[in-house]
């Protein structure tokens, strides 16, 4: 999920509640359309930015057989930091 989708929302928005003449066109208000999607996008956006920010969590799990038969397994956990958003 990138940061395209959010900005995109977020200028639809502003373009229709602040540079739009007609404030009404039929039953629809359309500053007030604009506002919602303004919102939507600062919403989506800030999601988009804790769900990247947020620390990634591997687990990996590792069985070995001996010659006898006897299984052993090795498990082991790693917490990383999520590479930089791609500008």
């Amino acid at each position: 999920m990138g940061y395209g989708g959010p900005i995109g929302l977020i200028v639809v928005g502003l373009v229709l509640a602040l540079a739009f003449n007609q404030e009404q066109v039929g039953p629809l208000n359309v500053t007030t359309l604009g506002w919602i999607l303004v919102l939507a996008g600062a919403l989506w956006l800030v999601l988009t930015i804790v769900q990247q920010n947020t620390r990634r969590r591997h687990t990996t799990t590792a069985t070995t057989t001996d010659a006898q038969g006897r299984q052993a397994s090795s498990q082991r956990t790693t917490e990383s930091d999520p590479p930089p958003p791609a500008v």
